[in-house]
């Protein structure tokens, strides 16, 4: 699948998602832009957006476009707080669907 994280998601996280194609807002060079803006740019080039915004899928009609949203939901948004969700998004990418939105809690 392809992966993009967010902006928020620490980059570090990039290595742990293995098994995909995983990009990240900086790689894109899409730093800074807005909500809005960063769906539009992810469409039809993901499968799934990453996120830790977790008023992202409410602010916006995700089932519009052509990839899913993971919102990782931790205490904090540090990658050590992160990490321990990456198993269960491993484990629940393949299930999901254009439109689809999953929120990860620890």
């Amino acid at each position: 699948m392809r992966i993009l994280l967010d902006e928020c998601v620490p980059r570090r996280l990039k290595a742990d998602i293995v098994g995909h194609e995983v990009s990240t807002v900086h790689d894109e060079r899409w730093l800074g832009a807005k909500d809005a803006m960063l769906l539009r740019r992810a469409e039809g080039r993901f499968d799934v957006l990453v996120t830790v915004d977790q008023g992202l899928p409410q602010q916006h009609s995700i089932a519009q476009y052509s990839f899913a949203i993971v919102v990782l939901r931790a205490r904090h948004t540090r990658y050590q707080e992160l990490l321990p969700l990456v198993p269960r998004l491993l484990q629940a990418l393949p299930s999901l669907s254009a439109g689809d939105v999953l929120t990860i809690e620890e």
